[in-house]
């Protein structure tokens, strides 16, 4: 995995363009919306950084990029982050999202040294529900009604993570 720079944005743009990638995570972006979240992710990241770290998954064979991982730390609570994943759809189900959520923890353990992860699925996302469980992740709360995608409201169900699990 690296960060993501300039080259990267047709992947980023078909990430949130994609149907199979998208249809339960959010509702299609403007291309105003796709810009401005693909900028947002490129300045250098920092523990201090506000915005998301965004890294590019990289399959090991081939060099292609899969997707995009990351977290964005709590700025309430710096001990704290997000995580998030998107997968391009013809890599899904290669364990790609586990390998990456997996390094990604490490490094937000052994780095930099966060005491909870976080992770919002959308219900009915079972896939992304199994990605975290097998990377630690435990269930933690479902919120009713809390997101909508294409005019049908979603549960938000929330998955955590608590550091001293994973030493």
């Amino acid at each position: 995995m690296r960060q993501i720079v300039e080259a990267d944005w047709p992947l980023f743009c078909r990430l949130l363009k994609e149907p199979k990638v998208i249809e339960l995570a959010f509702d299609q972006p403007s291309p105003d919306e796709i810009q401005a979240r693909f900028d947002s992710r490129l300045p250098e990241w920092t523990h201090n950084s506000e915005h998301w770290l965004c890294l590019i998954i990289i399959e090991k064979e081939t060099g292609k990029s899969v997707g995009v991982t990351g977290f964005q730390i709590d700025q309430q609570d710096r001990s704290r982050a997000e995580v998030g994943y998107l997968l391009l759809p013809e890599y899904h189900g290669n364990g790609y999202g586990t390998e990456s959520l997996q390094r990604l923890v490490q490094f937000a353990v052994e780095e930099l040294h966060l005491s909870c992860l976080t992770a919002t699925v959308t219900d009915g996302n079972e896939a992304s529900c199994r990605v975290l469980e097998k990377c630690g992740f435990e269930f933690s709360q479902r919120i009713p009604d809390a997101y909508e995608i294409r005019q049908q409201r979603y549960d938000d169900l929330i998955y955590t993570l608590a550091v001293n699990k994973t030493l």
